[in-house]
């Protein structure tokens, strides 16, 4: 499974960054907005159009 993850800005919110990735991916990249105090939206992300 593959998810969206979006880094959002602090001040108001809003997606500043958008990422593609496959499951085993979305704990790491957790673990580091963590530490630096991020803030991220995950969704799973939408199939590829066939």
């Amino acid at each position: 499974m593959r998810f969206e993850i979006m880094r959002l800005d602090d001040t108001d919110g809003t997606a500043v960054e958008s990422t593609v990735v496959d499951a085993a991916s979305v704990n790491r990249i957790v673990q580091q907005a963590a530490a630096i105090g991020e803030r991220l939206y995950i969704r799973p992300a939408e199939p590829p159009a066939a």
